[in-house]
């Protein structure tokens, strides 16, 4: 028989896991790329309501215009700009670049501040 250490936990509450700033950069890195998968056809389906005419693109802009379609699009302007500057970052820790501990902490934060950064920046021109 197999004695199990009592201390052993008995599920996986991942609010309650005190994960470092690297774990948070990569967690975030697949959510936003699981996202960017899943809106992919709302989006194609928008731009081709662009293409399709004159109504097609006055329907697009006039929901585009509304505020569920504004904070939608903030969404992905976050799935976006977190996916391509993490992943840049994992392509960087790929080429062994900046794989100490020190770089690597640092190198998340500029990737959570930038794509903070950004995403104010386009807040700020849908919602002026």
């Amino acid at each position: 028989m197999i004695m199990l250490p009592a201390n052993r936990p008995v599920y996986l509450n991942i609010f309650r896991l005190h994960l470092p700033i690297t774990g948070w950069v990569s967690i975030l890195h697949r959510l936003s790329g699981a996202l960017l998968f899943v809106l992919l056809p709302l989006m194609v389906w928008g731009f081709a309501l662009t293409l399709s005419g004159e109504a097609g693109y006055a329907r697009a802009v006039a929901w585009l215009s509304t505020l569920a379609a504004k904070l939608l699009a903030l969404v992905l302007v976050w799935a976006f700009a977190h996916h391509l500057l993490a992943g840049l970052r994992h392509l960087a820790m790929d080429s062994h670049w900046g794989v100490s501990l020190k770089s690597a902490r640092l190198s998340s934060l500029v990737v959570l501040l930038a794509t903070g950064g950004v995403v104010v920046l386009v807040a700020w021109g849908l919602f002026r």
